[in-house]
């Protein structure tokens, strides 16, 4: 090193040239740069000297580096590979500058420097040298720089997107930009437990968002890719939303081309009058009911089921897929269906008109309501009139003589119920409601227990009793539903407390849950010792199971699940089906917070219903308007059965918040007039 050599080193990461100018101890030198800067260099930190036999000074460096430009052309690097990896043959800057420019000035050889101390490819720097890569490795690295090169490009693309969209602009998102928009929609959703948790920050601040799961959110609105009540219970779930194309597949074969019925004698019973009671918004109608007036006077209960098993076996694509849903999820906005919806809501569902394919419980009563007789049969069954729960109650309130089977089912639900009693159910009447969001508009309203409803729900439960005592004296294995006895309070306790929703309350809280398993067990609040549940087979998957083993009991053939799996098969579904419970209730919730939020000024008629913890004035509330229960630190000198007026002072469904404030008697008649 002496005076006047131009020499390279690293500022921050990026090659400086600099002239020494004069020597700072025993081994260090000052260098002034281009512009003047004097810096104290170690003879280590130098990178490069430029071999020269005149003298520079700071001013010749821009020179200098303009007549290097000329030569830094990376594409000569791949010809001198060429040429020196035949032989494996390193080469010096020096030397490449002799093979790139039949020359060696100053210029040409730091130039051949930059070249091959910036080369990713080609060479690989052992001491001074640089020695050429394998032609194999060399493949390797091209692919990886141009692969890295397209992620780049592609990410500079979404980030343009991005602006684009929140400049006001239309566009149309490009199939690369998916994974980034999941890598948001992840955070968004999960927050500090989002998986990549970095690659989403990262995104997020190269779009000029703050690195917080709320901004996510946001910017995932201000896209237009999500609304502002975007369901995150659903999302961060497992449960599956929409159906993968191999499925859809199989269902649109299934309706072009109907695998073969393994069903080859089903009874035909077209020339019964059927009807289905529904919703009127349902689409999966899955079953309906008849009664037949035989010659000898006898009249039998005929309760048609959906045989979806008609189009799937056990095993196949529709089988596991409905194995993996388990169960179609009702929101508020939609349901997420079990089965693909062009055959749960066709040829599955047991529709107007049509002649279906069916699983069919032929049930005789006795006097009392217990059953006397029951068979069960795959048929064919036309069903004749399709009928909202409305229109039931109406024909059954103008008591209408055209249709006397809606009148006799009724009074056959009223004996089944009674009899239900005498063997010990457990009635609890709470307010049931609806949560539905349509368009911008939601709507909460209470279900009505009404005679159509009783009507259906008794012709549920006694199909659900026959099945079981079917499958236990034949020795079948399905999922049997049972519930251990409770312990009730006393008689006098329970008197003690205000008929309807407070006593109700109190009854529900000493009920057990019920359980499944493949052991027959009483169903204590049904009144019932054999249960299963048989009748939504298009919605439940437990349903669907017990259908696959009856129907191959009934002709003849092996069942196709041993006790053992279908333990495993149940085991595997129960956490499913209570995720999608989870979500069900969780979202229900959110929008009925939503609604109390848009009708903050309202005022609601409230029931104390019971203490949480007393000694906190800590209790659960009923809206009785909207059948909503929520948990409120009740005033002091209230107890459960009073009544208050309530408005709300603060809700916010997104935060799960709502905070409730008394209004006065008198301040409540005068806001209502």
């Amino acid at each position: 090193m002496e005076k006047g050599r131009l020499i390279e080193f690293r500022l921050h990461g990026e090659r400086t040239l600099a002239v020494l100018d004069r020597p700072d101890g025993k081994k260090n030198w000052v260098s002034i740069d281009a512009g003047g800067q004097a810096r104290t260099l170690a003879p280590k930190q130098v990178t490069y000297e430029v071999a020269a036999t005149e003298a520079f000074k700071p001013t010749d460096i821009e020179r200098f580096l303009a007549e290097v430009e000329s030569y830094l052309d990376p594409s000569g690097l791949e010809v001198a590979w060429e040429l020196l990896s035949e032989d494996s043959e390193a080469t010096t800057p020096a030397e490449l500058a002799q093979l790139l420019f039949s020359e060696q000035t100053p210029a040409q050889c730091y130039a051949a420097h930059c070249l091959l101390s910036d080369d990713k490819i080609y060479f690989k720097q052992k001491g001074d040298q640089y020695e050429p890569r394998p032609e194999s490795q060399v493949n390797d690295l091209k692919h990886q720089l141009e692969a890295a090169a397209l992620r780049d490009r592609e990410r500079q693309g979404f980030i343009d997107r991005v602006q684009q969209v929140l400049a006001g602009e239309t566009i149309n998102w490009e199939a690369s930009d998916r994974s980034r928009i999941e890598t948001i929609e992840r955070l968004a959703a999960f927050g500090e437990e989002c998986p990549n948790r970095a690659a989403a920050i990262e995104l997020l601040e190269s779009v000029g968002r703050p690195p917080y799961a709320k901004a996510a959110f946001q910017l995932l609105v201000d896209l237009k890719i999500w609304s502002e009540h975007e369901n995150l219970h659903l999302r961060r779930t497992q449960l599956p939303t929409y159906f993968s194309t191999k499925v859809l597949d199989v269902s649109h074969h299934c309706l072009q081309d109907p695998p073969p019925d393994p069903e080859t004698n089903r009874l035909d019973l077209t020339h019964l009058k059927v009807f289905t009671i529904d919703d009127a918004s349902t689409t999966e109608i899955d079953d309906g009911l008849s009664l037949e007036y035989c010659e000898d006077g006898r009249e039998r209960l005929w309760i048609h089921i959906a045989d979806p098993t008609r189009w799937m076996t056990p095993g196949d694509s529709l089988d596991l897929e409905a194995r993996r849903r388990c169960t179609t999820v009702y929101l508020p906005t939609g349901m997420v269906p079990m089965l693909p919806e062009e055959l749960a809501t066709g040829p599955m569902s047991l529709n107007q008109g049509q002649i279906c394919c069916a699983l069919s419980f032929c049930v005789e009563l006795k006097p009392d309501g217990a059953i006397d007789t029951f068979s069960i049969h795959p048929s064919f069954i036309k069903p004749t009139y399709r009928l909202t729960y409305d229109d039931v109650d109406e024909m059954l309130h103008l008591q209408l003589t055209n249709e006397p089977e809606i009148e006799a089912l009724a009074n056959y639900a009223k004996l089944r119920h009674t009899w239900r009693q005498s063997q010990g159910a457990i009635s609890i009447h709470m307010p049931e409601t609806t949560v539905k969001v349509r368009g911008d508009e939601v709507d909460i309203q209470i279900i009505d227990d009404s005679r159509s409803r009783q009507l259906v729900a008794e012709m549920m439960i006694l199909t659900g009793e026959a099945a079981a005592t079917y499958a236990a004296k034949q020795g079948i294995p399905v999922p049997f539903r049972g519930q251990p006895q409770p312990e009730l309070p006393p008689e006098e306790e329970l008197l003690r407390l205000p008929p309807g929703p407070v006593r109700a309350c109190a009854l529900r809280r000493c009920m057990p849950r019920s359980e499944v398993g493949l052991f027959v067990t009483r169903h204590a609040s049904l009144g019932l010792d054999h249960y299963t549940q048989v009748t939504s087979p298009i919605r439940r998957y437990a349903d669907l199971l017990t259908h696959f083993q009856l129907k191959a009991h009934l002709r003849g053939d092996t069942l196709p699940f041993s006790t053992e799996e279908l333990k495993q098969i149940l085991l595997s579904i129960g956490s499913a089906v209570k995720e999608a419970n989870l979500v069900e209730r969780q979202t229900n919730r959110y929008w009925s917070i939503e609604y109390l939020r848009r009708n903050a000024k309202e005022i609601w008629p409230t029931l104390v219903l019971r203490w949480i913890r007393e000694d906190e004035n800590l209790g659960s509330i009923l809206l009785e308007d909207l059948g909503l229960e929520f948990v409120w630190r009740i005033p002091r000198g209230l107890t459960p059965g009073d009544r208050l007026q309530l408005r709300v002072a603060h809700a916010d469904p997104r935060e799960d918040t709502i905070h409730f404030q008394p209004v006065e008697t008198d301040t409540a008649q005068a806001l209502e007039v």
